[in-house]
């Protein structure tokens, strides 16, 4: 199974100026800084959490359909499947029709299940199906939920602050418990 992002999303959750802020800095000497630091808060929550902050599309590609043909989604929230396609042996994509499937946004995790049909079994051994989602809490900042905003924005200040080198794994590049304590409950709980 692999999950690939074929369009991220337009906007960051919290804005540059929201950051500015948040440092109280004034001047615009390290904007670029800044901006990258939000984008790897925002990338680092996303993949504690399996989550998608805003709007974003992504392609599920599965070798097999699972033994019961239904299919848990690995990211969330999820708004649409898009697409499911299924390759032949020659690498021919077809798409699947929409009435043959459900998707159920309301279960944790959202999943596809199918709709008193059988799945089309893929022709080629590896990557024989694409699955297209759509996947975000909206298309604003405004839209994420308030806690996962002000944990980027912390995880921010915290990578500003501590701009040395540190060796991945060791205590000095643990991330801030303040942070991990805000996004908590969007964790998945496995039981």
């Amino acid at each position: 199974m692999a999950l690939v992002l074929t369009s991220g999303p337009v906007v960051e959750p919290v804005s540059v100026a929201e950051a500015k802020a948040h440092l109280r800095i004034d001047d615009a000497s390290e904007d670029v800084l800044i901006s990258s630091l939000i984008l790897t808060s925002r990338l680092h929550v996303e993949a504690a959490l399996g989550l998608a902050l805003i709007n974003q599309m992504w392609m599920l590609v599965l070798d097999r359909w699972p033994p019961d043909g239904n299919i848990d989604m690995p990211i969330s929230p999820l708004t649409a499947v898009t697409a499911v396609r299924v390759r032949n042996a020659a690498g021919v994509a077809s798409v699947v029709p929409a009435t043959s499937y459900l998707v159920d946004i309301a279960s944790k995790p959202p999943r596809l299940v199918w709709n008193n049909t059988a799945p089309v079994a893929p022709g080629q051994a590896a990557n024989g199906i694409e699955i297209d989602l759509s996947v975000g809490f909206g298309a604003t900042a405004a839209s994420v939920p308030a806690p996962l905003k002000h944990a980027v924005l912390m995880l921010t200040a915290h990578w500003y602050e501590h701009r040395d080198p540190v060796e991945i794994g060791s205590t000095a590049a643990r991330i801030p418990d303040a942070v991990s304590d805000l996004i908590q409950p969007f964790r998945k709980i496995r039981l």
